[in-house]
């Protein structure tokens, strides 16, 4: 997979220097002296026109990763946790990469989108800061199947929704799943027959919504810290 710009770059030629390819340069000064030389013999400078269509037109900052792809996170893995965040068909890279980048920082344990198919992990990756790199995730097309496997498992399920408890007044299970539905159309239905309980952010003003990544961030901070 090709990802790019400065900050995820960085990142992962810091934290992940096994995953990297090769590297494409279109400024030159722009990694740091000691990547440069570590790195020799996978740079490669190209014209920026060269990285425009590398990148397809995105900000490229100059610098381009040939990575590895990343590798799914395993049933065992998922079963094992003890925090887990679910997306019941959540598909916009841009919310999955914000909520990964929460979850990474506050101490989720696995990711799983679920309802899907595929995924473009080079975006989510580079929307993400490279958290993604470091976060255990996976895709399952069949979330029922996951969830029955969670329940069998000992996980409580919370799906997020506004006609859920309010979560500042919740303590939450040990082993416990957020499920987190699509901006458009929410939670399932099939979903919320599986769920043990829903719940909510209660807000100061008369508001519909939080966008779901700024939504699933306040969520995971209260699921983090209020344990039972």
């Amino acid at each position: 997979m090709i990802i790019y710009g400065k900050q995820v770059c960085l990142y992962a030629l810091r934290r992940h220097p096994e995953m990297v390819q090769k590297i494409y340069l279109a400024k030159k000064g722009i990694l740091p002296q000691d990547l440069f030389e570590a790195f020799g013999a996978k740079i490669k400078f190209i014209e920026n026109r060269w990285a425009q269509a590398m990148s397809k037109g995105g900000n490229h900052q100059g610098i381009l990763l040939e990575m590895e792809e990343i590798e799914s996170a395993t049933e065992s893995q998922i079963r094992k946790s003890e925090f887990v965040v679910l997306f019941d068909g959540l598909t916009d890279a841009g919310n999955i990469g914000a909520i990964v980048r929460s979850a990474y920082a506050l101490g989720v344990d696995a990711v799983v989108a679920t309802g899907i198919g595929r995924l473009n992990l080079a975006a989510v990756t580079r929307t993400s800061s490279g958290a993604l790199l470091d976060m255990p995730f996976a895709i399952r097309k069949n979330n029922l199947d996951l969830l029955h496997e969670l329940k069998q498992a000992g996980f409580t399920l919370y799906g997020a929704s506004m006609e859920g408890e309010p979560i500042e007044e919740k303590r939450f299970a040990r082993k416990r799943a957020l499920i987190l539905g699509s901006e458009e159309k929410g939670l399932a239905k099939k979903t919320r027959q599986r769920l043990d309980e829903t719940v909510s952010i209660r807000m100061k003003r008369e508001f519909d919504s939080l966008n779901v990544s700024a939504a699933a961030a306040i969520m995971i901070h209260r699921m983090s810290y209020a344990v039972e």
